[in-house]
């Protein structure tokens, strides 16, 4: 896109933002929102779903195909470092004044559920981890689990839950929007302050692993679990969805383009370094754990979905009660900081598309003091704190089928298409083995949706939502006459920054 083309909103209304994150900043937020609570909740029910330790496949796999995802995202990057990520790359890639204005806003319109889904379940993983503390928190009042038949597409099942944890979940929203409420570089210092935690976590947990390691434990296999049957390839898939959810945040700096510093060359390095990173740290960690942990019990918890604070029990057996009662801080520390960078990041995709004319215009105003998309962010934990009533498993299945049905697809299928579209495009950084990492990530999602037990139903979720986003877009592009009912003329407001 030409930089002359770029029209920019009325100061008055829009002020422009700030290019404050560097290199460091950058890949402190990705990490931190790449391990956020889920490597230590998940652990048993990635166990679970795979019936013993070969469950680090999962974890090993799941590496594999989130650095072939990130070549995705560096390249479009890149070459599009604006706010609001794939909303800029979807509508520039199929044509901003065609298909590309359609599903650019169907990205937005799925971003309504699964980034509040995504916050959500780091506001419910620390809950569960309150629970360690206080075991009253995990006391259910009340629940229901609710059918809905639809034609063609059968029944649709939701369920929620209502327990002490979940008013700690709906709190952890609201303190991340009172702290987020202020200037950028602000935050830039605090995300850093939050990596320190993160980092001392992972870093106690795999030395006490490693200095208490039993091999013979954690390399315990069940009879028969690498025979290649189908309900190995069933528990593989539902490994690798849990995986996909510990890995993702990656691309959280995508979404922060307008406010980050050579966009170009810091981008790129902040998505792989922070992905060879994390991918190093959960190998060593989770090995670790189940060098301590039988992964019996882990398989038990799963299956349960209760007593998820495994990462707590671990320390418990190495140390006694006082290493589980500070592990367990520290791990609630983690999963705010997780839910901080997350709602950092979202809030600032509606504010991109309200610019361009494809969202509520209220979504692009911006905090006339602290220069930030305030009600967006307001919007985004309100959503958030509603979803931490549902169950922590329906979560990360909904919001992984959701984002890579109505998403991710899409996107590493639209790198090649760019590729043919726009040969001449300036690409500061340009994926390695093209088109090989896209076409990989294309399969591995494609084989998370399929194989796994139950995977209609969270398929079911992505089609209702695809379905009545495709209705409202064409509702109110009949009315603005917009593309495919005439002429669409998009105010093009990709870039609000100044450099």
């Amino acid at each position: 896109m030409d930089p002359d083309s770029i029209q920019t909103a009325d100061d008055s209304i829009s002020p422009k933002l700030i290019r404050g994150v560097g290199l460091g900043s950058a890949t402190a937020l990705n990490m931190i929102d790449m391990i956020g609570v889920g490597p230590f909740i998940t652990v048993p029910l990635i166990v679970s779903a795979m019936g013993g330790p070969q469950a680090m496949l999962g974890w090993i796999l799941g590496a594999g195909f989130a650095m072939c995802d990130g070549l995705v995202w560096a390249e479009l990057g890149a070459a599009m470092p604006w706010s609001g990520g794939s909303y800029g790359y979807l509508k520039e890639i199929y044509g901003p004044r065609s298909l590309g204005r359609l599903i650019s806003f169907l990205f937005i319109w799925q971003l309504s559920f699964s980034a509040p889904l995504s916050i959500a379940s780091g506001s419910i993983g620390l809950a569960q981890y309150a629970g360690f503390f206080w075991p009253g928190l995990e006391h259910t009042y009340a629940g229901r689990n609710a059918s809905m038949q639809l034609p063609f597409l059968g029944a649709l099942q939701v369920s929620w839950v209502v327990t002490g944890g979940t008013f700690v979940a709906i709190l952890i929203c609201v303190v991340a929007v009172l702290l987020l409420y202020r200037r950028i570089t602000t935050i830039g210092r605090l995300s850093k302050l939050l990596w320190v935690g993160v980092m001392g976590t992972i870093a106690w947990i795999i030395f006490a692993g490693l200095t208490h390691f039993n091999a013979a434990q954690a390399f315990s296999f069940p009879p028969g679990a690498f025979t290649l049957s189908r309900n190995f390839f069933n528990g593989l898939g539902g490994a690798m969805l849990i995986a996909a959810y510990d890995y993702w945040g990656y691309y959280n700096v995508c979404f922060l383009g307008d406010e980050i510093k050579d966009p170009g060359r810091t981008i790129p390095r902040a998505l792989l370094l922070s992905i060879l990173l994390v991918a190093c740290l959960y190998v060593v960690m989770n090995i670790s754990i189940l060098a301590v942990v039988p992964w019996q019990d882990m398989v038990r918890s799963g299956k349960s979905n209760s007593s998820l604070y495994v990462v707590s029990v671990f320390m418990q057996r190495i140390y006694g009660t006082w290493a589980a009662r500070l592990v367990t801080g520290l791990i609630m520390w983690t999963a705010f900081a997780s839910v901080f960078s997350l709602m950092l990041g979202y809030s600032r995709v509606p504010y991109a598309a309200a610019l361009d004319g494809n969202y509520f215009k209220a979504f692009a105003r911006v905090h006339p003091k602290y220069r930030f998309p305030h009600v967006s962010l307001l919007a985004l934990g309100l959503v958030a704190a509603a979803f931490c009533f549902l169950r922590l498993a329906d979560v990360i299945a909904a919001l992984v089928v959701i984002r890579i049905m109505l998403q991710f697809l899409i996107q590493a299928i639209g790198v090649i298409v760019l590729r043919i579209r726009r040969p001449d495009m300036p690409r500061p950084f340009r994926m390695w083995l093209y088109p090989l990492p896209a076409l990989l990530a294309s399969l591995g999602f494609l084989f998370v949706l399929i194989k796994r037990p139950n995977p209609l139903n969270e398929i079911r979720y992505a089609a209702v939502i695809l379905i009545v986003g495709l209705v409202i877009y064409l509702i109110r592009a009949w009315r603005s006459r917009e593309w495919p009912f005439g002429q669409s003329i998009p105010v093009v407001l990709q870039s609000a920054s100044s450099n």
